[in-house]
C-alpha cells in the first residue's frame, strides 16, 4: 500500500531537528541576496499622493483571480461581495474609505456584477449602506452595461422568476458578468482603475522615492559599517 495516499488530520508535528551541514559560501551568498534585497525595498505608497482612494468591488468571488492581477498590479484593494455583501463586510469597509477621506482623499468604489436585477441592485445597495454609516463615497457600476452586452455580442438568457426583483425588471434578457474573456474583464478594471489615477503626481512621487531611497541605502550601509566597527 502506497503510504502517501493515507493524510492524518489530527496530529501533527512542531518544527524539526535539524542536523544537515552548512556550507559557509552558500551562508555568504544567502546573505548578499538578503543584503541587496533589503537595499531596494524602499518603496513609497504609489497612491499615497493621489486625490482618490480606489477600491474595486466584484459581485462574484468566482472571477476573483481575474481580477487579481490587475488590482494587484495598480495596488488596488479588491472586494469578492458574493452577491449582497454582510453589513459587517461593509462596516469594515466603511472605515478604509473613512480613514482616506480623513486623510483628503476622495472615495471610488468601482463595481463590476452581472447584468441582471441584482446585479444592478447590488452597487445602489452598497452605496446606501455606505452613506448611512458614514461614507461620502462614488460608486461606479462599470459592468455589465447594455451597451458592453450589444457591442461583445453576448448571450443572454429570461430573468430568474426565483429573484424577487425580477417583476420591476425591465431589462431584458440577463447576461452574467462571466461570459466576458477573462482578458477583457482584466483590462477593463484595469483602465478604470486609471482613470482615477493622476500620473503627474505619480511622477512627482516617484522623484521623491528616489531621493529617500538614495538615504536609506546609505543608512542601512553606514549601520552595517557600524557592526563591522564593533566586531573588531
Amino acid at each position: 500500500v502506497d503510504m502517501d495516499a493515507f493524510i492524518d488530520r489530527e496530529r501533527s508535528m512542531y518544527g524539526e531537528t535539524a542536523d544537515d551541514e552548512k556550507d559557509i559560501d552558500d551562508e555568504i551568498e544567502q546573505g548578499k541576496t538578503q543584503v541587496k534585497a533589503w537595499m531596494n525595498a524602499y518603496h513609497l505608497n504609489r497612491w499615497s499622493n493621489q486625490d482618490n482612494y480606489v477600491e474595486v468591488g466584484i459581485e462574484k468571488k468566482a472571477l476573483q483571480g481575474v481580477f487579481e492581477s490587475p488590482c494587484m498590479l495598480k495596488s488596488v484593494g479588491l472586494a469578492p461581495y458574493k452577491g449582497y455583501p454582510s453589513i459587517t463586510f461593509l462596516h469594515e469597509a466603511s472605515i478604509r474609505f473613512q480613514d482616506a477621506i480623513r486623510n483628503g482623499k476622495k472615495a471610488i468604489l468601482l463595481y463590476f456584477g452581472d447584468y441582471d436585477p441584482s446585479g444592478e441592485d447590488i452597487p445602489r445597495s452598497i452605496e446606501t449602506n455606505l452613506r448611512r454609516m458614514g461614507v461620502d463615497i462614488e460608486v461606479k457600476r462599470l459592468a455589465l452595461l447594455p451597451e458592453q452586452i450589444e457591442e461583445m455580442n453576448l448571450p443572454g438568457v429570461p430573468p430568474k422568476h426565483t429573484d424577487t426583483r425580477t417583476r420591476n425588471w425591465s431589462g431584458g434578457s440577463v447576461v452574467e458578468l462571466d461570459a466576458v474573456e477573462p482578458k477583457t474583464l482584466a483590462k477593463m478594471c484595469k483602465d478604470a482603475i486609471e482613470e482615477y489615477f493622476d500620473r503627474d503626481a505619480y511622477a512627482e512621487l516617484k522623484e521623491t522615492e528616489t531621493e529617500e531611497r538614495r538615504v536609506y541605502i546609505q543608512s542601512l550601509k553606514e549601520f552595517v559599517e557600524s557592526l563591522s566597527d564593533k566586531e573588531e
